[in-house]
């Protein structure tokens, strides 16, 4: 479990320090692509917020949490997969969201591997 322990602290870490800016920079990312509705833009960041205190809380007993793991995976596949497709299509070039993709797909086969080698709760724990 402390290998699991260790990948969720520290992807939560730094998501929070990644995602948390995206809040105070709608202006400056305007300026390289319209942020025609902000709702859009504002819900992805605070989404994104949420999950890194979800792998908090996996952090804190991933015993306990085990079976939110797979759906972190689903969660860090879910923009990989994105992206590297619309890359793969010609329509996002190697950059920011690229390079971002690219975090979470590590991302995505560490919370993988953290939940193969951890074994599920007893049943005094679940």
């Amino acid at each position: 479990m402390k290998f699991a322990r260790w990948i969720f602290l520290i992807a939560s870490i730094y998501g929070l320090l990644i995602v948390a800016p995206g809040f105070f920079l709608e202006r400056q990312a305007g300026s390289v692509v319209a942020v025609t509705h902000p709702e859009f833009y504002y819900g992805f960041y605070g989404s994104a917020l949420v999950w890194q205190f979800v792998f908090l809380a996996i952090s804190q007993n991933p015993a306990r949490y085990r079976m939110l793991m797979p759906i972190c995976v689903l969660e860090k596949f879910a923009f990989f997969s994105a992206c590297l497709v619309l890359h793969l299509d010609g329509r996002l070039e190697i950059g920011g969201a690229f390079i971002a993709a690219l975090v979470d797909g590590i991302w995505m086969f560490l919370f993988f591997f953290a939940w193969r080698a951890s074994k599920p709760p007893s049943k005094t724990e679940a």
